[in-house]
């Protein structure tokens, strides 16, 4: 399109400053702003505004700066004032103030759905008004379930498209979430081990240690014949592709564009190639050091005195023979493991098996899409002898959010199921919006009905990090608070956490006694490993939650185990361990204290 002649002056104006946003910075700002706009079903007129102004700066042969400060800017078409002054703001501030303010009012994870090719904005309006879908992993789990198919405008191709266009993403994303790759190591894994010529085998990289991120998948094997494993590797009916292909090592992409590396080495190599491979790297040059100063020399081949090798079967006897308690996996981060373990102070760290029940489940009441009896049946199903159901609370609209009659109706029949299972107990609780101001959105006459309470923030993820902790510390000083609920609001790979000083709100919960959660939804992984050891040493227990909406989504409770295992949690710090009459008890001085 031809640009207007400016009868200004070519002459460049100085830059006062460096601006806080590149050109295509603002772009995406400004489309994401006409699509925020047509999904909360706003003027025509202004969406098309936003998004032809957009247009026009993807088309600009001059610097976008240089135009604004000039003001040559408004003299391209579809750039009128108010747009103008949103640019000058977005150069000055990296935002502006009406597009924050209507963000803060959308899920965020609305925007992230229109990456899906094939999805607009009237389209993800319609999942989120009809369904109630915020994130892309509950519209995946909406289609997986057939639940997309039926509504008005959409079908089962564009149901199938959809999850397609979502694997899409992911084929093309650096890093994946555990549970994908975990569920795709376990099939590998399965085969490799059916193969006649494999001594031993181990899943190991960051895989074994529980990251909730992994880049890649690490499977390392002993073998006298690694030639035909190879062959048989990279003819897995799963690969896409052979990266490489060697007689010690070769890497494929699968075809959900996961890349795979197989190591073969003898069996004497076996536990110090396990040990190397597993990592992390820190972690490997810590025992390195340490073997050094023991008069050793450790790699992944062996462990050396005097050039001579010193054998060892397994993991467990390298670690001895450095003077170490076994260190497991998930504590391999270098944060004060090898002290530990030289100490004899490591935790017994808790284990699935020691896992008897679980909070924070959805059901039908809000957007859950089995009934209280449907996930109680499941949970006894996976050996649980409790569950404890938390929909949400009645500022949830788009959730189907529980009104105070909805609530009384839920808490007879909770009592009814429970008395219906014998041997199984179903803990009526709430999982309840932390509002801007620290409240909780329901009065207390209300609260007191539930035997649980988890507080969580949902909305207005904007705020300064003395705001943030501000508000979540109001909301755990409130009495009828039993839990805190995904603590800093990240979903991995899409959104980063709030802003929250998390020391300050450990601190809190932990004069208040108020239980934090592991959030073991695959997408979130919150409270974050890192922090749990610092809770863990100033008495807080956690809980863990696996923030299902299905019967099948409660199965999601070992990730929350595995990142509990890597926050040096034992069974006594997860209430999880408790028995039902053990709950029972914490939730009645937790509400009496």
């Amino acid at each position: 399109m031809k640009k207007p002649h400016s009868t200004r002056s070519n002459q460049k104006p100085p830059s006062a400053k460096k601006p806080k946003a590149s050109t295509q910075e603002i772009i995406d700002i400004l489309e994401d702003m006409a699509n925020l706009l047509e999904i909360v079903g706003a003027n025509p007129f202004k969406i098309r505004a936003f998004g032809n102004a957009a247009r026009e700066l993807d088309s600009l042969p001059t610097d976008l700066p240089d135009m604004v400060a000039s003001g040559d800017l408004l003299e391209v078409p579809g750039i009128g004032k108010g747009i103008y002054g949103h640019i000058q703001e977005i150069l000055e501030t990296g935002t502006f103030t009406e597009f924050e303010e209507l963000r803060n009012k959308v899920p965020p994870g609305l925007l992230d759905m229109l990456k899906i090719p094939g999805m607009g904005p009237k389209k993800v309006k319609t999942l989120h008004d009809k369904l109630g879908i915020s994130t892309i992993a509950e519209l995946e789990q909406a289609a997986q379930d057939d639940l997309i198919s039926h509504l008005p405008g959409f079908g089962q191709r564009s149901q199938e498209r959809i999850l397609s266009g979502i694997q899409r993403i992911r084929n093309y994303s650096k890093r994946h979430l555990l549970s994908i790759v975990t569920k795709e190591a376990d099939t590998i894994y399965r085969d490799i081990c059916k193969h006649s010529d494999v001594d031993r085998a181990l899943i190991a990289g960051s895989l074994r240690r529980s990251r909730e991120t992994v880049k890649d998948i690490d499977i390392l094997v002993s073998a006298k014949r690694p030639d035909r494993i190879m062959n048989d590797f990279t003819a897995l009916t799963s690969v896409d592709s052979v990266s490489a292909k060697g007689d010690t090592k070769s890497s494929v992409v699968l075809k959900s564009g996961i890349n795979v590396d197989l190591r073969v080495v003898s069996d004497e190599e076996f536990p110090f190639a396990s040990l190397y491979f597993t990592g992390s790297k820190q972690h490997n040059t810590d025992m390195r050091g340490r073997a050094k100063k023991l008069g050793y020399k450790l790699n992944e081949y062996g462990l050396y005195k005097n050039d001579h090798p010193t054998p060892c079967k397994n993991e467990e006897e390298v670690f001895r023979k450095l003077g170490l308690d076994f260190i497991p996996p998930e504590l391999r981060e270098s944060m004060g493991e090898i002290q530990a373990a030289e100490n004899h102070t490591l935790p017994e760290l808790v284990t699935q098996q020691d896992i008897r029940g679980l909070f924070h489940v959805h059901t039908t009441y809000s957007d859950g899409t089995g009934t209280i009896n449907d996930m109680a049946q499941g949970a006894k199903k996976l050996g649980l002898q409790y569950l404890g159901v938390s929909d949400h609370s009645q500022t949830a609209v788009y959730a189907g959010g529980l009104s105070p009659a909805k609530v009384k109706e839920q808490a007879a029949e909770v009592a009814a199921i429970t008395e219906s299972l014998k041997g199984f107990t179903v803990f009526h609780g709430i999982e309840s919006d932390i509002l801007p101001d620290g409240s909780l959105d329901y009065e207390d006459d209300i609260l007191a009905m539930f035997d649980f309470v988890i507080a969580s923030v949902h909305s207005v993820f904007n705020l300064s990090e003395a705001e943030m902790t501000s508000r979540i510390i109001r909301a755990i000083e409130n009495p009828y608070t039993t839990m805190l609920g995904h603590p800093t609001g990240r979903v991995l790979l899409t959104r980063e956490g709030y802003k929250v000083y998390i020391n300050g709100i450990i601190e809190a919960c932990a004069a208040h006694d108020v239980i934090i959660e592991i959030n073991s939804h695959p997408s979130r992984l919150d409270l974050d490993w890192r922090h749990l050891k610092s809770a863990r040493e100033k008495g807080v227990r956690i809980a863990i939650g696996p923030d299902s909406h299905t019967v099948k989504g409660m199965e999601d409770f070992r990730f929350g185990v595995g990142v509990a295992r890597k926050g040096w949690l034992t069974a006594d710090d997860v209430i999880n361990t408790y028995s039902a009459d053990r709950i029972r008890q914490l939730f009645r001085s937790s509400r009496e204290g």
